[in-house]
């Protein structure tokens, strides 16, 4: 460990240096470094990988030809196979997040495993992540402005891994007061954080146990809201989403479901971390006024302008107001209470489900039961969430080994060097549905969708595992070793058509189709339309791709019922409505689902989009909404041939070019596919050229390509790093480029 942090010093001072010199030149919080290349070297080390291929560049007179291309193809999918961990995935971070480590240390400091889970060295590199990441305070992903939600959850972080109120490396204690103080105060964080300051410094509790803020009086009953079985005989609440789908009796976004059951269960348990006097000093240090002459219910709703992307409706908080005044007095009193028993004790029986479920790593981590054996179980799972990187100690989300080794292997089977890659290609597993009766606890079929190590149903892991495994079912198995059987790939197949909503459109997890005014409930003011499922266009755009082919491999399984699923899809009307969106770049609330969900934003899902209309039979001169897409891509194009997107337009649901007019590989390598698979390779070839050169001469001598903005997002208002994109879609880009382009 300790040689692993020494390794790390020097190149977390080049990543401060370089940060700080980028913030100052464009006054915005950007992130250029790679934050996985040391693992990444590492690899290369332990594989004792050395490039052989050649490297080559592209003069600005001179033409691509069709060597060159290969060339660099082939460099880029070596480098990339070198990657690959011994069990078959590309070990990377998932992270990006500010807010994900900071609750992971308050709950060990609470339940007195802090010392024992992180040694020392450790705390000190959690630290150097939080340094390295302050602007001032801090944003809620790594190129984020500051908000209060980040900034207070990571002072408290300092504070509890030994720094003093003035203490931690440039002053970022102080600082980071400093902000807090200058925007309000911790009363201004928004009721994300409001839940873990209640827990942890019993910050709106004090000491009177039912001044709880009045937004979590609907927590407590939640698991009401789902549950019917259990209450056939008792109390129905007005608030029952059951689901007319048989397959899944939820409306509400698994997510959501998961992140909020534990919330409630510790709200109704009226739970509150025990008074040290580090919790004493924090309510001094994070108010504006004496900790004690604060008006709780008066400050119950605030929430900083730099956190609230999603205001709450007047109504909203009078419904919360009213759960929390009119029932609270009775829910803590006999009879009532012991409705208030039972509930808590299903809570718990769908938090044990999932864990169980998830080997206790579950679908999102901070989804954690503070009690028992089971906690301690979740204990041993620690390290999955844990990255050590250039810029310190972080946690990570839920992970995306399956999503990542699925596209991967898609790109290097296109490249078709089986003769050169073979090994790459030999590893893949297939599961069941979840175990036990899990249409009670709310989950959805699963059984075909790709193993990985959190063990839940995610539909886009299986719609890009479902067309990789058809890849390899047809490749000779002493290539890719034993053929999947086809019941398997039914299996998989019956899921996908299991997802899709009756518009056409499919959705990640579960069947979309929750009334959107459901929405307004939504007590999060962070994020965007995470109270139900949302359609994704690259779900969407993935499934049909893999339905195509899989009809044609497979004709006689569920032939009718694929050919209307991608009639469905062909004739889409939302998601022609969003190429015009698209090309007048005119915000329709009602289409807004129907961008990007796992990248940025409007380059990466008309890229997916593309591949699906034209897996359908769409192109250019057939179809209304392609053409749109492809001349709204020609005009973004930059004077360099490239394409650059912030992660702004996700927030301002309009397009927004990088800082500059700078370029971005990743969404590069989007952009020329989205081309391509719009079939103008012979109408206007031109476009395409310059952007393949960029790619080909941005290539690094190993056969890398350089780190640069973040590219992936999630819930809209938060960006993660997916370390793999970088390798996967620029590599990808030049197969279909030296493919399906006339090259000399």
């Amino acid at each position: 460990m300790r040689e692993d942090i020494e390794e790390r010093r020097e190149e977390r001072g080049e990543c401060r240096v370089e940060r700080r010199e980028r913030r100052e030149e464009s006054g915005l919080m950007v992130t250029p470094v790679s934050f996985n290349s040391h693992r990444a070297m590492e690899f290369l080390k332990e594989k004792r990988f050395k490039q052989t291929i050649r490297q080559v560049k592209v003069e600005n007179e001179e033409e691509i030809t069709y060597e060159t291309a290969t060339t660099a193809m082939r460099r880029a999918a070596h480098f990339f196979s070198a990657l690959q961990g011994s069990d078959g995935h590309w070990p990377a971070e998932n992270a990006g997040s500010l807010f994900l480590l900071p609750p992971l240390v308050m709950c060990l400091d609470i339940t007195g495993h802090l010392e024992t889970v992180f040694p020392e060295a450790y705390s000190k590199e959690m630290l150097q992540f939080i340094y390295c990441h302050q602007d001032g305070g801090w944003g809620l992903h790594v190129e984020a402005h500051s908000n209060m939600h980040c900034t207070l959850l990571n002072y408290i972080c300092m504070r509890i891994l030994g720094e003093g109120p003035d203490g931690g490396q440039d002053n970022a204690c102080s600082r980071g007061r400093k902000w807090i103080l200058d925007h309000g105060g911790a009363v201004s964080i928004p009721t994300w954080g409001k839940a873990w300051l209640s827990l942890y410094l019993a910050y709106l509790i004090g000491q009177d146990a039912n001044q709880c803020p009045q937004t979590f009086g609907f927590f407590p009953l939640f698991f009401l809201y789902n549950q019917d079985k259990e209450f056939k005989k008792g109390i129905r609440l007005t608030f029952k989403f059951s689901n007319s789908n048989s397959t899944s009796q939820s409306k509400m976004w698994c997510y959501f479901r998961l992140v909020y059951m534990p919330m409630s269960y510790l709200n109704g348990k009226r739970f509150v971390a025990p008074i040290t006097p580090l919790i004493l000093q924090l309510r001094e240090e994070l108010h504006t006024q004496p900790y004690n002459e604060i008006n709780w219910k008066k400050v119950s709703h605030l929430c900083a302008k730099e956190d609230l992307y999603f205001p709450h409706l007047l109504i909203q908080d009078l419904v919360w107001d009213g759960i929390d005044i009119f029932t609270e007095p009775f829910l803590t009193r006999w009879p009532f209470n012991k409705l208030r028993k039972k509930a808590l004790e299903i809570t718990m029986k769908h938090i044990h489900y999932e864990d169980e479920n998830s080997r206790y790593i579950d679908i999102a981590c901070v989804e954690k039961d503070p009690y028992g054996d089971y906690f301690k179980k979740h204990l041993a799972r620690l390290p999955d969430y844990i990255w050590i990187g250039e810029d310190g100690t972080k946690m990570q989300t839920s992970g995306s080994q399956l999503w990542d080794t699925s596209l991967g292997l898609e790109a290097l089977l296109a490249c078709k060097l089986t003769d050169e890659i073979g090994p790459t290609l030999m590893k893949g597993h297939v599961r069941d549905n979840p175990p036990g009766d899990f249409r009670s606890m709310y989950r959805h079929i699963c059984k075909g969708l790709g193993h990985s190590r959190i063990r839940i149903k995610d539909g886009k892991f299986l719609i890009a595992l479902q067309k990789c495994c058809l890849l390899l079912s047809v490749m000779p198995p002493e290539i890719v070793g034993g053929k999947i059987e086809p019941e398997r790939l039914y299996d998989a197949i019956n899921v996908l058509l299991s997802l899709q909503s009756k518009n056409g459109g499919i959705s990640a997890w579960e069947p979309a189709g929750t009334s959107k005014w459901l929405e307004l409930l939504n007590p999060s003011e962070l994020f965007e339309d995470v109270f139900s499922e949302q359609q994704s266009v690259e779900c969407t755009a993935s499934a049909i791709e893999a339905l195509v082919l899989f009809k044609k491999l497979h004709p006689g399984h569920r032939k009718q019922e694929i050919e209307i699923f991608i009639r469905m899809y062909s004739t889409f009307k939302k998601y022609k409505d969003q190429m015009v969106h698209v090309e007048h770049e005119i915000y329709m609330k009602e289409h807004l689902h129907r961008y990007g969900h796992w990248g940025i934003w409007f380059t990466y899902a008309t890229w997916f989009a593309l591949r699906g209309l034209a897996a359908a039979g769409k192109t250019y001169q057939n179809c209304l909404a392609v053409r749109k897409a492809a001349n709204f891509l020609l005009k973004l194009q930059l004077d360099d041939g490239g394409w650059g997107e912030s992660y702004i337009s996700c927030l301002a649901k309009k397009f927004t070019p990088l800082e500059g007019n700078r370029c971005n590989l990743v969404q590069i390598a989007w952009t020329l596919m989205g081309r391509i698979h719009s079939g103008l390779v012979e109408r206007d070839p031109t476009p395409l050229h310059r952007a393949a050169k960029l790619l080909i001469n941005s290539q690094k001598e190993d056969g890398d390509f350089p780190q640069q903005e973040i590219a992936g997002a999630s819930l809209r208002t938060c960006m993660i790093h997916y370390p793999n994109y970088r390798n996967i879609y620029p590599l990808w880009a030049l197969v279909e480029y030296r493919q399906q382009v006339p090259l000399p």
